[in-house]
């Protein structure tokens, strides 16, 4: 499964950058893919703290969204998050991250949306960098 999800990763990050009008000549961003599980029946929860809170979150402490995918399987779909950042340096994303877990506005979000109980299971994350050959570095 995590090696579906990276290649489908990498394939997705490759096309959204193949159609860009605008390339950028040197790309040393690093990215980073996210896999979160969801508690059963919080999936729908999952999508609305990101819809709602975290994605504006992400944006004002530097982080850079790629995309958000489910699996197409539907039991899969209603479990798995996955969604892939970018970073202009690896203590870049640290120092980002740091931001956001201190951020008094995603401490209260995150604390309004698991007032029924946790919303993520489980929470997998891998750094990675393009290769000499990948159209997106």
């Amino acid at each position: 499964m995590k090696r579906f999800v990276l290649t489908l990763a990498i394939a997705l990050m490759t096309t959204i950058t193949s159609q860009s009008e605008e390339k950028p000549t040197t790309d040393t961003r690093v990215f980073e893919m996210r896999t979160y599980y969801a508690h059963p029946g919080k999936m729908k929860a999952m999508h609305a703290r990101f819809r709602d809170h975290t994605c504006k979150l992400f944006e004002k402490h530097g982080i850079t969204i790629i995309g958000f995918w489910t699996p197409t399987d539907k039991e899969k779909a209603e479990e798995v998050l996955v969604y892939i950042l970018a970073y202009p340096s690896r203590d870049a994303a640290n120092k980002s991250w740091d931001a956001f877990r201190k951020d008094t506005d995603w401490i209260k979000a995150k604390a309004d949306s698991e007032k029924d109980g946790p919303i993520v299971k489980k929470a997998d994350s891998m750094f990675l960098t393009g290769t000499d050959y990948s159209k997106l570095k």
